[in-house]
Protein backbone atom coordinates (compact mmCIF):
# COMPACT_ATOMS: atom_id res chain seq x y z
CA UNK A 1 0.00 0.00 0.00
CA UNK A 2 1.31 3.43 -1.04
CA UNK A 3 1.77 6.16 1.21
CA UNK A 4 -1.60 8.10 -0.91
CA UNK A 5 -3.40 4.75 -0.04
CA UNK A 6 -2.17 4.81 3.41
CA UNK A 7 -3.77 7.98 4.13
CA UNK A 8 -7.09 7.75 1.56
CA UNK A 9 -7.77 4.33 3.64
CA UNK A 10 -7.13 5.70 7.49
CA UNK A 11 -8.97 9.14 5.91
CA UNK A 12 -11.51 6.78 5.05
CA UNK A 13 -11.53 4.65 8.38
CA UNK A 14 -11.84 7.88 10.63
CA UNK A 15 -14.70 9.26 8.47
CA UNK A 16 -16.83 7.04 8.40
CA UNK A 17 -16.28 5.39 11.81
CA UNK A 18 -16.67 8.92 13.02
CA UNK A 19 -20.58 9.03 11.80
CA UNK A 20 -21.20 5.25 12.74
CA UNK A 21 -19.54 5.29 16.34
CA UNK A 22 -22.11 8.57 16.93
CA UNK A 23 -24.72 6.67 15.62
CA UNK A 24 -23.83 3.46 18.26
CA UNK A 25 -22.95 5.95 20.86
CA UNK A 26 -26.88 7.37 21.30
CA UNK A 27 -28.23 3.50 20.53
CA UNK A 28 -26.31 1.66 22.95
CA UNK A 29 -26.82 4.49 25.72
CA UNK A 30 -30.43 4.59 25.65
CA UNK A 31 -30.46 0.98 25.70
CA UNK A 32 -28.34 0.31 28.67
CA UNK A 33 -30.28 3.50 30.37
CA UNK A 34 -33.54 1.97 29.71
CA UNK A 35 -32.39 -2.00 30.46
CA UNK A 36 -30.80 -1.22 33.85
CA UNK A 37 -33.81 1.13 34.84
CA UNK A 38 -36.62 -1.61 33.77
CA UNK A 39 -34.46 -4.62 34.68
CA UNK A 40 -36.35 -4.65 38.33
CA UNK A 41 -39.76 -5.91 36.16
CA UNK A 42 -37.54 -8.29 33.77
CA UNK A 43 -38.20 -5.47 31.20
CA UNK A 44 -34.92 -4.63 30.93
CA UNK A 45 -33.18 -7.69 30.54
CA UNK A 46 -34.37 -8.55 27.12
CA UNK A 47 -33.39 -4.92 26.28
CA UNK A 48 -30.47 -5.43 27.55
CA UNK A 49 -29.77 -8.62 25.21
CA UNK A 50 -30.68 -6.23 22.26
CA UNK A 51 -28.32 -4.24 23.53
CA UNK A 52 -25.41 -6.13 23.71
CA UNK A 53 -26.21 -8.00 20.17
CA UNK A 54 -26.47 -4.23 18.51
CA UNK A 55 -23.01 -3.62 20.41
CA UNK A 56 -21.51 -6.65 18.86
CA UNK A 57 -23.15 -5.35 14.96
CA UNK A 58 -20.78 -2.31 15.55
CA UNK A 59 -18.28 -4.44 16.77
CA UNK A 60 -18.00 -6.60 14.02
CA UNK A 61 -18.11 -3.56 11.66
CA UNK A 62 -15.13 -1.96 13.36
CA UNK A 63 -13.31 -5.11 13.42
CA UNK A 64 -13.73 -5.58 9.53
CA UNK A 65 -12.15 -2.21 9.04
CA UNK A 66 -9.10 -2.59 11.22
CA UNK A 67 -7.04 -4.74 8.55
CA UNK A 68 -6.81 -2.00 6.57
CA UNK A 69 -5.70 0.53 9.02
CA UNK A 70 -3.49 -1.78 11.05
CA UNK A 71 -2.30 -3.74 8.32
CA UNK A 72 -2.50 -7.38 9.67
CA UNK A 73 -5.34 -9.13 10.51
CA UNK A 74 -7.61 -9.18 13.70
CA UNK A 75 -9.37 -12.14 15.07
CA UNK A 76 -12.95 -12.23 16.32
CA UNK A 77 -13.95 -13.29 19.69
CA UNK A 78 -15.73 -16.50 20.56
CA UNK A 79 -19.31 -15.03 20.93
CA UNK A 80 -21.90 -17.43 23.22
CA UNK A 81 -24.43 -19.47 21.32
CA UNK A 82 -27.75 -20.59 22.42
CA UNK A 83 -28.72 -24.20 21.98
CA UNK A 84 -30.51 -25.59 18.94
CA UNK A 85 -33.63 -26.66 21.84
CA UNK A 86 -33.07 -23.45 23.77
CA UNK A 87 -36.23 -21.61 23.88
CA UNK A 88 -37.20 -17.89 23.20
CA UNK A 89 -36.15 -16.47 26.39
CA UNK A 90 -33.19 -18.52 26.63
CA UNK A 91 -32.27 -17.52 22.71
CA UNK A 92 -33.31 -13.85 23.72
CA UNK A 93 -30.63 -14.06 26.73
CA UNK A 94 -28.09 -15.40 24.94
CA UNK A 95 -26.04 -11.87 23.67
CA UNK A 96 -25.05 -11.26 27.09
CA UNK A 97 -23.98 -14.69 27.89
CA UNK A 98 -20.39 -13.60 27.40
CA UNK A 99 -17.99 -11.16 28.93
CA UNK A 100 -17.32 -9.74 25.33
CA UNK A 101 -20.44 -8.09 25.43
CA UNK A 102 -19.60 -6.15 28.24
CA UNK A 103 -16.50 -5.04 26.04
CA UNK A 104 -18.34 -4.38 23.18
CA UNK A 105 -20.77 -2.42 24.81
CA UNK A 106 -18.12 -0.36 26.63
CA UNK A 107 -16.45 0.09 23.09
CA UNK A 108 -19.47 2.20 21.95
CA UNK A 109 -19.87 4.26 24.72
CA UNK A 110 -15.94 4.79 25.39
CA UNK A 111 -14.64 5.24 22.19
CA UNK A 112 -16.87 8.42 20.97
CA UNK A 113 -14.21 11.06 22.62
CA UNK A 114 -11.34 9.09 20.65
CA UNK A 115 -13.61 9.81 17.61
CA UNK A 116 -14.06 13.12 18.19
CA UNK A 117 -10.64 13.95 18.66
CA UNK A 118 -9.72 12.12 15.29
CA UNK A 119 -12.18 13.33 13.11
CA UNK A 120 -11.26 17.19 14.24
CA UNK A 121 -7.52 16.05 13.42
CA UNK A 122 -8.45 15.13 10.05
CA UNK A 123 -11.05 17.11 9.09
CA UNK A 124 -8.46 20.02 10.05
CA UNK A 125 -5.54 18.79 8.18
CA UNK A 126 -7.22 18.07 5.31
CA UNK A 127 -8.79 21.47 5.39
CA UNK A 128 -5.92 23.64 6.00
CA UNK A 129 -3.92 21.67 3.08
CA UNK A 130 -6.75 22.47 0.69
CA UNK A 131 -7.41 25.90 1.56
CA UNK A 132 -3.38 26.56 1.73
CA UNK A 133 -2.61 25.05 -1.41
CA UNK A 134 -5.59 26.47 -3.41
CA UNK A 135 -4.69 30.47 -1.76
CA UNK A 136 -2.93 31.61 -4.54
CA UNK A 137 -6.46 31.09 -6.59
CA UNK A 138 -8.40 33.38 -4.28
CA UNK A 139 -6.04 35.06 -1.59
CA UNK A 140 -5.73 38.23 -4.14
CA UNK A 141 -9.37 38.49 -3.81
CA UNK A 142 -9.24 38.09 -0.32
CA UNK A 143 -6.58 40.96 0.04
CA UNK A 144 -8.82 43.28 -1.84
CA UNK A 145 -12.50 42.87 -0.48
CA UNK A 146 -11.15 42.33 2.77
CA UNK A 147 -7.77 43.75 3.29
CA UNK A 148 -4.62 42.55 4.72
CA UNK A 149 -4.11 45.45 7.73
CA UNK A 150 -5.25 42.74 10.36
CA UNK A 151 -4.56 39.54 8.57
CA UNK A 152 -1.89 37.17 10.63
CA UNK A 153 1.06 38.89 8.72
CA UNK A 154 0.22 41.91 9.81
CA UNK A 155 0.22 40.99 13.42
CA UNK A 156 3.36 39.64 13.31
CA UNK A 157 4.95 42.40 12.01
CA UNK A 158 6.26 40.67 8.42
CA UNK A 159 3.82 43.24 6.03
CA UNK A 160 0.55 43.85 5.50
CA UNK A 161 1.27 43.43 1.35
CA UNK A 162 -1.05 40.96 -0.15
CA UNK A 163 1.84 39.37 -1.65
CA UNK A 164 3.01 38.72 1.50
CA UNK A 165 -0.55 37.78 2.91
CA UNK A 166 -0.98 35.34 -0.09
CA UNK A 167 2.61 33.91 0.35
CA UNK A 168 2.06 33.23 4.29
CA UNK A 169 -1.02 31.60 3.97
CA UNK A 170 -0.01 29.59 1.32
CA UNK A 171 3.12 28.73 3.18
CA UNK A 172 0.26 27.90 5.66
CA UNK A 173 -1.10 25.17 3.30
CA UNK A 174 2.67 23.50 2.48
CA UNK A 175 2.93 23.00 6.09
CA UNK A 176 -0.20 21.25 6.76
CA UNK A 177 0.49 19.20 3.35
CA UNK A 178 3.67 17.91 4.85
CA UNK A 179 2.55 16.57 7.64
CA UNK A 180 -0.74 15.48 6.84
CA UNK A 181 -0.29 11.71 6.16
CA UNK A 182 1.13 10.98 9.51
CA UNK A 183 -1.55 13.31 11.50
CA UNK A 184 -4.28 11.65 9.62
CA UNK A 185 -1.99 8.33 10.21
CA UNK A 186 -1.97 9.33 14.40
CA UNK A 187 -5.83 10.25 14.14
CA UNK A 188 -6.44 6.49 12.39
CA UNK A 189 -4.46 4.87 14.99
CA UNK A 190 -5.88 6.69 18.07
CA UNK A 191 -9.28 4.80 17.39
CA UNK A 192 -7.90 1.26 15.73
CA UNK A 193 -5.69 1.33 18.99
CA UNK A 194 -8.97 0.92 21.31
CA UNK A 195 -10.47 -0.93 18.88
CA UNK A 196 -7.95 -3.54 18.79
CA UNK A 197 -7.70 -3.57 22.29
CA UNK A 198 -11.38 -4.04 23.25
CA UNK A 199 -13.01 -6.18 20.39
CA UNK A 200 -10.17 -8.21 19.15
CA UNK A 201 -8.33 -11.30 19.72
CA UNK A 202 -4.81 -12.47 18.30
CA UNK A 203 -5.53 -14.02 14.70
CA UNK A 204 -4.75 -17.81 14.65
CA UNK A 205 -5.50 -19.97 11.94
CA UNK A 206 -7.41 -22.36 14.07
CA UNK A 207 -10.12 -19.11 14.99
CA UNK A 208 -13.55 -19.48 14.03
CA UNK A 209 -12.98 -16.26 11.89
CA UNK A 210 -10.49 -13.53 11.18
CA UNK A 211 -10.57 -10.42 9.71
CA UNK A 212 -8.15 -9.39 7.25
CA UNK A 213 -7.44 -6.86 4.43
CA UNK A 214 -9.00 -6.16 2.46
CA UNK A 215 -12.00 -6.31 5.14
CA UNK A 216 -12.94 -9.86 4.64
CA UNK A 217 -14.13 -12.87 7.70
CA UNK A 218 -11.63 -15.55 6.21
CA UNK A 219 -12.99 -18.99 7.95
CA UNK A 220 -10.50 -21.21 8.67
Amino acid sequence: MTLLQRTVADTRYVMTGFMTTVVGFVLVVAGVAAGLGSAAVFVGLPILAMTALLARRLADTERGQLPEVLGRPVGRPEYAEAPIWAGWFRRTMTPLGTGQAVLDILHAIISLPFAIVSFVLTTVWWAGTIAGLTFPLYGWILADTVGVNASLPALLGLSDSPTMFVLFNTGLGLAFAATLMPMVRIAALVRATLAQSLLTRPARKEAASVYAYPRQAVRA
